[in-house]
């Protein structure tokens, strides 16, 4: 994916900053002149230097313009790279999660590349023979189908193997135990809702999982741990995959269309955990459309705390990571790995936010 131009204009201004072109008047060119230099707008200008403000490289003053915030080091802090390749961006709760890693890594003097693989393993080779070729300081990754085989893995021991540091983050690979990450804790959100929902006095509880992510595999082994447990056997019946490929077929955008999870919930079923609030919001909807009282006659409970959880027409229970946040921890590990070569792998643990829908 292309940086944006107030990025490649901030990532630029912040270079020479760092590196004293402007160590004598501590003060940068006017808007106007940054704006000539770059053939960009004023107002691209003005997102390149609240990006800088942000960082706490420059500070605004009315009447003067941009001045540069005095260090008392002597030496300039290290540019640093690094790529952040995520299965998406833009969509559901990536835009968070990408933004605290980019605040987290523009006040430690990194400036973030970010790349998309839509979850497909080609767009991921890509990426990764494209940062071999050029000069990166470290990595930040969400693995593409991490629940299967990974074809490229050789790729992701060769940056390795150059001593790129790398964090995954959401999905990693078994096959890459030297790989630290930073991960939810699926299996554990799997039982906490499972446990919530059988304190409730549901019995016949429904699963529907992503089969091709590992959080799916994870958070379906938590669910079958949990009803084990409480002496209730697992039911087929009541287990429901989707992946990747056929997400968009099951789960319509249209709200007035019914998903289609190939076969009816079995009658007595009065509960179901969904693989996250995208799932939930739009069974929650096909609910509805089907006469179906969501929470008297079905409860809906999932994952993320998101937007969806918030907005949809029942509002969702759902499991939330608090104050904590997954992009915030795996940056600041993988500037630990950058700085001193220590970098602990951590599972993300969840906290229950309770709503209508169960």
């Amino acid at each position: 994916m292309a940086v944006p131009k107030y990025q490649s204009v901030a990532d630029d201004l912040r270079f020479h900053i760092l590196h004293g072109k402007y160590a004598s008047s501590r003060t940068l060119p006017t808007e106007f002149v940054i704006a000539n230099q770059y053939a960009v707008s004023r107002q691209t200008v003005r997102q390149a230097l609240a990006l800088l403000a942000k960082a706490g490289l420059i500070e605004k003053r009315q009447g003067s313009g941009s001045h540069i915030v005095r260090n008392t080091r002597t030496e300039p802090s290290p540019y640093r790279s690094v790529a952040i390749i995520a299965t998406y961006i833009s969509d559901y709760i990536f835009p968070g999660v990408l933004r605290e890693m980019e605040t987290v890594l523009s006040r430690n003097n990194c400036t973030p590349s970010l790349f998309a693989t839509q979850n497909q393993v080609a767009n991921e080779r890509k990426i990764l023979q494209t940062l071999l070729s050029m000069p990166v300081d470290g990595i930040l990754v969400e693995g593409t189908k991490s629940a299967l085989p990974n074809p490229n893995l050789d790729l992701y021991q060769q940056l390795m193997a150059k001593g790129i540091p790398i964090v995954f983050f959401h999905g990693a690979y078994a096959q890459l135990p030297g790989a630290p990450f930073v991960l939810d804790d699926n299996a554990g959100g799997g039982r906490m809702l499972t446990e919530y929902l059988l304190g409730k006095g549901h019995r016949h509880i429904a699963g529907i999982f992503k089969s091709d992510d590992i959080q799916g595999p994870e958070r379906y082994a938590g669910y079958t741990a949990a009803l084990r447990d409480a002496g209730i056997p697992v039911d087929d019946r009541y287990i429901f995959w989707y992946n990747t490929e056929n997400k968009h077929a099951l789960f319509p955008s249209d709200s007035q269309t019914p998903i289609n999870l190939g076969r009816e919930l079995p009658p007595e079923c009065s509960a179901v955990i969904c693989y996250n609030d995208e799932i939930a919001a739009s069974l929650i909807n096909t609910l509805r459309l089907q006469q179906v009282k969501v929470p008297q006659q079905m409860a809906v409970v999932s994952f993320d705390n998101s937007t969806y959880s918030r907005l949809a027409p029942v509002p969702i229970t759902s499991l939330s990571h608090g104050e904590k946040n997954v992009g915030h921890i795996a940056a600041q590990q993988l500037l630990a790995q950058m700085e001193n070569g220590s970098c602990q792998s951590q599972f993300v643990p969840w906290e229950l936010v309770e709503r209508e829908s169960s």
